[in-house]
């Protein structure tokens, strides 16, 4: 047997939560507003005391406390923002390039609708794939073409990967590609 007091207590606070969140509750109606002297009536079930919001001491009030008259601003529409600094991303040193790569692949690339796959490589390895169109800088996705059906073929990529690598027609199917894997 439950006491009353604490079964009171959770039938009060299923209701104000269907009562402030309807939403959750399903509710399609507008929400009327909550007179906000419901709340200050509240007891807890266990301790008996009335609720207080309000922090005993200022020392434990959070870094984002904010005070009920505090005027809140946009950064953007404070007139001396133009002053701020700039801050971005680190400049590249001149002559900054990748590191060398462990080591490179030589041999055919064909197109897979999902991802950019290597027949030698695991899944999560950076590689750089450059054929006659140009480079793409891809991580494996997956494990590549069937060496037993096509030992020639190093790397499946990603459709517009493959067209941006090899600079060939719409209907070629391989085209020569160097692998580097770093």
């Amino acid at each position: 047997m439950r006491p009353t007091r604490l079964l009171a207590g959770l039938a009060l606070t299923a209701a104000f939560a269907v009562a402030a969140l309807p939403s959750l509750a399903g509710s399609r109606s507008p929400t009327l507003p909550l007179d906000p002297a419901l709340f200050k009536g509240a007891t807890s079930a266990l301790a008996g005391d009335a609720l207080d919001p309000r922090l005993p001491d200022a020392a434990l009030r959070s870094d984002g406390f904010i005070d009920p008259d505090a005027s809140l601003v946009e950064p953007r529409l404070v007139a001396d923002a133009a002053a701020r600094p700039w801050v971005g991303p680190p400049r590249a040193a001149p002559g900054f390039d990748l590191k060398p790569p462990r080591y490179t692949l030589s041999g055919w690339a064909s197109f897979y609708d999902n991802g950019t796959t290597a027949m030698r490589l695991p899944r999560g390895t950076l590689v750089v794939i450059c054929g006659t169109g140009g480079c793409v800088e891809r991580r494996v996705s997956d494990y590549g073409p069937n060496a037993a059906v096509h030992p020639e073929r190093i790397a499946d990529l990603y459709r517009p990967d493959f067209f941006a690598v090899c600079g060939c027609p719409s209907f070629a199917g391989t085209a020569k590609v160097t692998v580097s894997v770093y």
